[in-house]
């Protein structure tokens, strides 16, 4: 086998290992790809990220999401979860929560695409952060770069609640459209397709000390389906 062909299958082999430790961290695709011009079919709200997970919805909206909160959580543990976290926190709304998780969800993944992760260190527990700073490593060492857009978020659902001791700990599952490349030091790509709007499937838990008076949620786990 001459060098050439080894330098490829080489370079073939750190790729899929970079490939492997982004997909560890961040979500999973479900295989349901299209064109991003589908993805655009209709109207997106746009709102810039902020440094906090609290943000205010439209009054309406809110009471519907809500609504649809109490009604999937009705007669599971996890009506009983989310009201313990009532109990210990008057001012938690499940509804405002899902909406602050689904702004610090865009900008965590976006930060860590662009390799940013001072940005988003606040919000991360220490091992989050450890595990996201090694993938980013593993893709410098490999001099290989991400692009990672969040087209739109489909699903963001509440999947687990609960109360360990004071800290309060919420699970979300994330369904997100995105169009993920990563790309050699020369620019080419070795992942993805920057033409492919991807679904990818992200299980995220926060958690916040209800004693505390800073109102941020901390990301202390993810993980993706099997």
């Amino acid at each position: 086998m001459s060098g050439e062909y080894i330098d490829i299958l080489i370079f073939a082999m750190i790729a899929a290992f970079v490939f492997f430790r982004l997909r560890s961290v961040l979500g999973r695709r479900t295989g349901n790809e299209r064109r991003p011009q589908d993805a655009f079919s209709g109207p997106v709200e746009r709102e810039a990220a902020r440094e906090t997970n609290v943000l205010t919805l439209p009054e309406r909206e809110r009471e519907r999401e809500a609504a649809a909160i109490a009604e999937k959580a009705a007669g599971t543990p996890l009506e009983a979860g989310l009201t313990q976290i009532k109990l210990a926190d008057r001012e938690f709304e499940p509804a405002k929560f899902v909406a602050g998780a689904r702004g610090a969800f865009e900008m965590i993944v976006t930060a860590f695409a662009q390799g940013n992760l001072a940005k988003v260190k606040s919000f991360l527990a220490r091992d989050v952060y450890d595990n996201f700073a090694e993938a980013l490593a593993t893709r410098q060492r490999a001099q290989q770069t991400a692009e990672t857009t969040v087209v739109g978020i489909k699903a963001s659902d509440i999947v687990e609640a609960r109360m360990d001791g004071r800290t309060a700990a919420v699970t979300v599952k994330f369904i997100s459209e995105q169009i993920n490349v990563v790309r050699d030091k020369a620019g080419a790509i070795v992942e993805g397709d920057p033409t492919l709007v991807s679904d990818v499937t992200d299980i995220w838990t926060f958690s916040r000390d209800t004693r505390s008076r800073d109102p941020n949620w901390t990301l202390v786990e993810t993980h993706s389906p099997n």
